[in-house]
């Protein structure tokens, strides 16, 4: 769910302060305008108040050789406040076209902000649908800390990755890990490609020009930075699991080979997540494989992470992981980061733990003993405050996240320390929390524990924490 943004004009003097409340007000509009991103802690421009987002609806057409894309998203929502105008985040394409419930609005662009002023004001509660209609070459962005997201061009086609804010690069919406939506999502491309997203595929037909138009739906929520369409020379398996999972695997053909055996081993780790964290949470499963180079992370794309070569077990471990921790529970804001690389990364040290490796206590007391010799940031902040954008995917959000799970463990014992797993897992199975809920969880779960230290020293202390 959308967080609402009340819309208080923060302006000096007399007569900006009259016309900023003229403006939220609405006018002889009787409505307000949508806010302006939701106060997200680093990405204030992300998302946007006043309405909440129950579904995107994206029709696709994309040619890898002229890098053009067409589209139109309808997005179906309900406003949570009277509206005269809302907005939308989406960047670099030109629209040619937006209509509210059938009829043709106003809009403008202002940066990543589309301004959509229906010609009827909204009413609080009201569900309306958007369609957008839009072309061009989609952007590549990139983040704060120098990475790449958005629409990244590959040798044979693109992989679209969102997190943190790619997404709008190629769908307008309501970019933010706060407001989670169900997709339908159309992909039609030259000959001999294939398109895949995330979720089902619901069917392929032939179109125009011999081309294909492949169907893909999602119908769990999803934060829109886990959306993902990869194009390309794949080469595709369909399976299900004992369970009877759909499990939809695309390789790149030159990582086939080096894929297979460690891709031969997704519902054995699926299998363990699910003793470990509880019921799988959606209703396919699979991976994306493209070439080393097309990216430069892998990423938990809702139900079908994408692998920028052949993966190692480990990501494998990680990125399956998230499913859970991430995808099914969102953070609430980019700033409750470690509660998806946390458990992501200790999942790992859990892995290697039922797998004969090293224990998590190993792991944990050799990052605490030696981990400065690898991680030189190590302790440079606590994984529930990053110093900036451009750290929340540092490694103490992995490692320090992972260390807190781990001295939660220490503090309950095993059996206790599953059970809040899980209970997490299942508590805010396809919905957003952040970290004041799971702190607030782990001290209802486990009443009789001792978790101030937990919390001062290792989740929000500065520098090293001493050890009991």
């Amino acid at each position: 769910m959308s967080r609402s943004v009340r819309c208080v004009p923060l302006v000096a003097g007399l007569l900006a302060w009259s016309l900023a409340l003229t403006a939220c007000e609405g006018g002889a509009g009787g409505g307000s305008d949508g806010a302006s991103g939701v106060g997200d802690p680093y990405f204030p421009k992300a998302g946007n108040g006043g309405y909440d987002v129950s579904h995107y609806g994206l029709t696709l057409a994309y040619d890898p050789g002229g890098g053009r894309l067409s589209g139109s998203a309808v997005v179906t929502a309900r406003a949570t406040r009277d509206l005269s105008a809302f907005r939308l985040d989406f960047s670099g394409l030109e629209v040619a076209g937006v209509t509210v419930e059938g009829a043709a609005a106003e809009f403008r662009r202002d940066g990543q902000e589309l301004t959509v002023r229906p010609s009827d004001p909204l009413s609080e509660g009201e569900t309306f649908e958007v369609a957008v209609r839009y072309s061009g070459s989609p952007l590549t962005i990139t983040d704060p800390d120098g990475s790449k997201e958005g629409w990244l061009r590959t040798e044979d086609g693109v992989l679209a990755l969102g997190e943190p804010v790619g997404s709008m690069a190629w769908f307008p919406g309501n970019h933010h890990p706060s407001d989670k939506a169900s997709y339908d999502i159309a992909v039609t491309v030259p000959k001999g490609l294939t398109a895949v997203s995330n979720g089902e595929l619901r069917g392929r037909k032939a179109a125009d020009g011999g081309r294909t138009t492949f169907f893909w739906r999602i119908a769990e929520p999803m934060a829109s930075y886990l959306a993902t369409v990869a194009v390309g020379d794949f080469t595709v398996t369909e399976s299900t699991t004992r369970d009877g999972l759909p499990v939809y695997v695309a390789v790149d053909p030159t990582q086939a080979a080096a894929s297979r055996a460690v891709l031969a081993r997704l519902p054995e780790v699926m299998e363990w997540a699910r003793n470990n964290f509880g019921p799988y949470p959606f209703s396919s499963a699979g991976a994306i494989v493209d070439r080393p180079g097309d990216a430069g992370y892998a990423l938990e794309t809702q139900s079908r992470p994408v692998y920028p070569g052949a993966p190692d077990l480990p990501t494998l471990v990680h990125e399956t992981a998230h499913q859970w921790f991430g995808d099914s529970v969102t953070p609430k804001s980019w700033q409750d980061m470690w509660l998806n690389e946390g458990f992501a990364t200790y999942a790992e040290w859990l892995w290697a733990e039922d797998e004969g490796g090293a224990t998590a206590e190993r792991t944990f007391t050799g990052l605490y003993d030696h981990g400065v010799e690898e991680y030189a940031n190590l302790w440079d902040f606590p994984p529930a405050k990053p110093t900036s954008a451009a750290h929340v995917s540092d490694e103490p959000v992995y490692l320090r996240g992972a260390m807190v799970l781990h001295r939660i463990r220490q503090t309950v014992g095993d059996d206790a320390f599953y059970d809040i797993v899980r209970g997490w897992a299942a508590a805010h199975r396809h919905g957003n929390a952040d970290t004041d809920a799971f702190t607030a969880y782990v001290e209802k779960a486990a009443p009789d524990a001792d978790f101030d230290d937990v919390w001062a020293d290792w989740l929000y202390g500065e520098g090293k924490p001493e050890l009991p």
